[in-house]
């Protein structure tokens, strides 16, 4: 077997038209079905879907703070540049998101934000040239401060 990508996300939610709304309106990803009150799915375009929310009560056990087990982020490409980085960070202020930091990693330039829920979500731009392609060693780079 070999995997060829990674397909899809799905995420268990407190509020479906909460987040339907944190993902559709403030992250700009195009809702392509719902079922009100239990799940909405959307797509940039690449597939059938890419993420799938539903939702699982306001009282559901919320994600533990700290080192755990499981999910760390899920990174979201959202250009090539660092302008539509400063845009998305623009945007991201003006939505009261919460911005929970930013990083060099050499090969990408990242925005780290949560969802309504405390997902975090990595959005990430690919330096250009894509270093990585030609030094894949480039990936192991110490990550330093973004500079936007």
């Amino acid at each position: 077997m070999e995997v060829k990508e990674l397909g899809h996300i799905v995420l268990y939610v407190r509020d479906v038209e909460v987040s339907r709304g944190f993902y559709r309106d403030v992250l700009g990803w195009k809702e392509i079905g719902a079922v009100e009150h239990r799940m909405a799915m959307f797509s940039s375009g690449r597939t059938h879907h890419e993420l799938l929310l539903i939702e699982v009560g306001r009282d559901a056990t919320p994600i533990p703070p700290g080192r755990r087990v499981g999910l760390y982020h899920f990174g979201l490409k959202i250009g090539t540049t660092d302008d539509e980085l400063r845009d998305a960070l623009r945007t991201l202020a003006d939505a009261g998101a919460n911005v929970v930091g930013t990083a060099d990693h050499g090969v990408s330039h990242s925005i780290y934000i949560t969802d309504p829920d405390g997902n975090e979500i990595e959005l990430y731009i690919d330096v250009q040239p894509e270093t990585w392609r030609e030094d894949p060693d480039a990936i192991m780079a110490p990550v330093r401060a973004l500079r936007l």
